[in-house]
């Protein structure tokens, strides 16, 4: 059971912190329900940038509201077209929502595609701050060193020294 916790908790790790971070993906959490039931409040999403050559109707991008500004949304692309400069522009809708977003979405704002999503995960993200984040996932890590450090130890010290007999030996009556 134990093995399968451990096992577990490492496949989210690595979902949620290891493969964004080596990817050049960037983990976001999902504040409202505009995408259920696709992405419910709570989910993380681990967004990836594509070029918006990529992205076609049907994609759930990220992008900022105004572009410059920190604030983000994940909608899904419901249509792609060009504005009067020639600039490709996207018009977006969260699925849960009736009509499509009334502003439409230039490249410049969109942070990337919806990669993939870990259901549940992002509630975390609500419950502590970025450094808080960093603070646990190192004592995670550290934890798991220290736990896989003392099972060696253990095995080290139950494996017989030179000179010593690996057991008592049991012989049977003849």
């Amino acid at each position: 059971m134990s093995w399968l916790v451990l096992g577990l908790a490492v496949a989210v790790v690595g979902a949620a912190v290891l493969v964004p971070r080596l990817t050049g993906a960037t983990p976001m959490t999902v504040l409202t329900g505009s995408m259920a039931p696709s992405y419910p409040p709570g989910t993380l999403v681990v967004v990836r940038p594509v070029p918006a050559d990529d992205i076609g109707i049907g994609t759930p991008i990220t992008y900022q509201l105004r572009s410059g500004e920190p604030t983000v949304v994940t909608h899904r692309v419901v249509g792609v077209g060009y504005d009067g400069k020639g600039e490709r522009v996207f018009t977006t809708q969260g699925d849960a929502n009736q009509s499509p977003d009334r502003e439409q979405v230039r490249a410049v704002q969109v942070r990337g595609e919806v990669w993939y999503a870990v259901p549940w995960i992002g509630r975390l993200n609500l419950l502590f701050s970025r450094d808080q984040h960093e603070l646990i996932t190192r004592a995670v890590a550290g934890g798991c060193f220290v736990y896989a450090a003392g099972l060696l130890y253990r095995s080290w010290r139950r494996r017989p020294q030179p000179g010593q007999s690996a057991g008592p030996v049991h012989r049977a009556a003849t």
